[in-house]
């Protein structure tokens, strides 16, 4: 998915994982690898692409020169700003 194929407002549907994995796989980075050089366990970016995770959203995102909402607009508001969590 190529930066015009992103989505850009939040009726849109978030990309799915698979997208972002091989979005970040052509631009030479890794799921671990960006969790590890950022501080992270090597899980941790993963866990963003199937939970809200904003901080590591915003690595991933930063990593495809786009914004969280572009990726994940179902969890941002309007504003860029991220939703509040569900409480399970």
């Amino acid at each position: 998915m190529n930066a015009s194929e992103s989505n850009t407002t939040s009726n849109q549907e978030d990309w799915h994982p698979a997208d972002v994995l091989a979005a970040l796989k052509k631009r030479g980075h890794s799921l671990a690898g960006l969790s590890v050089t950022n501080g992270y366990h090597p899980t941790a970016a993963g866990k963003a692409l199937k939970q809200p995770w904003p901080a590591m959203e915003q690595i991933i995102a930063a990593a495809l020169a786009l914004t969280p909402q572009e990726i994940w607009p179902s969890r941002y508001d309007d504003r860029g700003s991220p939703l509040p969590r569900a409480k399970t």
